[in-house]
């Protein structure tokens, strides 16, 4: 009896835990960059959903941004085409982005099953829906590497319909340029791009590692909260480097145009959102603009 008391009061503490976050993010606009390990789990991917609806559920308006990499290729495998990348980013000539676009909507439309069997509402979309993102071609040091986009503008008009109606908004990464040609985009980029448009007020990027360490190969140095300044040092300093610059430079570029907070997390473990959001410590690495530009319950 003594036992089961013990987990009950602890489940209760760390409801209480959670109410300042809950307090400070009521409205706020959260969006989450779903990619990586936890897209292949059925686990993990069932963890992700869950989080993302209690987000709603307590007050949040969460919005998806979701990848497919793995299953892109897999599916140009079928074909017997060989993925090629360049830069991290997918060499997408004419059949590949008709493959892109086609597995990324199959990735959307079962995200928006999962989370409506949660009793959720959610839509799925991509960039290409109400003109929600318009791209130019990327290029990768001058190198033209197919259809492959970079995001010009968003416009959030489809989004801000489907807040307002109550959904939660599932985006797949696909936009067109001006001529109306469809382009792949990487999901990082995409969902940079909408956090910024939007002034959200985090960014939680959903990846294979568990953080930003001060040594790569040792987690216990995670560092739990870098300022832009701390972030831009230790890319000069050789610290961060490797397929992190990128996605770290996405994360301070999103910090200098309105994004309050970005969160780099450890998708490969559950209920890394809540954890993060909801808990004191957190378990990844969030990026601000100073190191006392802190919530009102992180003051206290």
């Amino acid at each position: 009896m003594e036992n089961i008391m013990q987990d009950v009061t602890a489940k209760a503490e760390t409801l209480i835990e959670a109410l300042p976050y809950i307090r400070d993010f009521n409205g706020k606009r959260v969006v989450v960059k779903y990619g990586g390990s936890a897209m292949l789990d059925e686990k993990l991917q069932e963890s992700v959903i869950k989080d993302v609806a209690l987000l709603k559920l307590v007050g949040m308006q969460p919005i998806i941004v979701h990848g497919g990499g793995k299953e892109i290729s897999k599916w140009l495998g079928y074909m017997g085409k060989e993925s090629e990348f360049v830069e991290g980013l997918r060499v997408t000539d004419a059949d590949t982005i008709e493959v892109a676009e086609m597995v990324l909507s199959k990735v959307n439309k079962h995200l928006v099953q999962m989370m409506e069997k949660l009793g959720v509402k959610a839509a799925g979309i991509s960039g290409k829906d109400g003109g929600t993102m318009l791209c130019e071609k990327k290029l990768v040091k001058g190198q033209d590497i197919g259809f492959v986009g970079e995001v010009k503008a968003v416009n959030s008009d489809l989004i801000d319909t489907l807040i307002e109606k109550d959904f939660i908004p599932i985006i797949a990464p696909i936009g067109m340029d001006e001529n109306f040609q469809s382009y792949n985009i990487n999901a990082d980029d995409a969902a940079s791009a909408v956090a910024k448009c939007i002034h959200a007020e985090k960014l939680a990027f959903m990846t294979d590692i568990e953080g930003v360490c001060l040594d790569p190969e040792d987690p216990s140095t995670l560092i739990s909260v870098l300022s832009l300044e701390e972030a831009k040092k230790l890319i000069a300093d050789g610290i961060i480097g490797g397929g992190m610059i990128p996605k770290i430079r996405n994360c301070v570029e999103a910090v200098e145009q309105g994004v309050s907070r970005v969160h780099i997390l450890d998708g490969r473990r559950e209920h890394c959102l809540l954890l993060e959001f909801f808990t004191k410590k957190g378990i990844g690495t969030a990026i601000i603009d100073n190191q006392v530009n802190l919530y009102s319950h992180e003051k206290e």
